[in-house]
C-alpha cells in the first residue's frame, strides 16, 4: 500500500492499480473509506465522524499534492509523502 501520510492513527494511501475518478483511501481503526480528490466527496466505505472530519480537513489542505500523486500512480512512478495534519 503506497502510504502518503499518517496522522492521529489515520493512514492515507493511493493505490497504483486504481481506476475511476481520482481518489484516495483512508484507514482508521479497522474502518476504510475512499474520497474523490476533486470535491472530497466520500465514494465508498465509512469512517467514524471525527476521523472523517480530520481526513477532509487534511485533504482540503493538500488537494493539489493528492492529485499530483494520483497522476504519478497512474504512470507507475514513485509517490511523494504528504505532511500530516498537525
Amino acid at each position: 500500500m503506497p502510504e502518503l501520510s499518517r496522522f492521529f492513527g489515520i493512514i492515507i494511501a493511493i493505490y497504483y492499480n486504481d481506476h475511476g475518478v481520482p481518489h484516495f483511501h483512508a484507514k482508521y481503526a479497522g474502518h476504510r473509506a475512499s474520497f474523490a480528490i476533486s470535491d472530497l466527496t466520500q465514494l465508498e466505505g465509512e469512517l467514524p465522524r471525527r476521523a472523517t472530519s480530520l481526513v477532509l480537513e487534511w485533504a482540503f489542505q493538500h488537494r493539489a499534492e493528492l492529485l499530483d500523486n494520483w497522476n504519478l500512480a497512474r504512470d507507475g512512478r514513485p509517490l511523494h509523502d504528504i505532511a500530516p495534519l498537525e
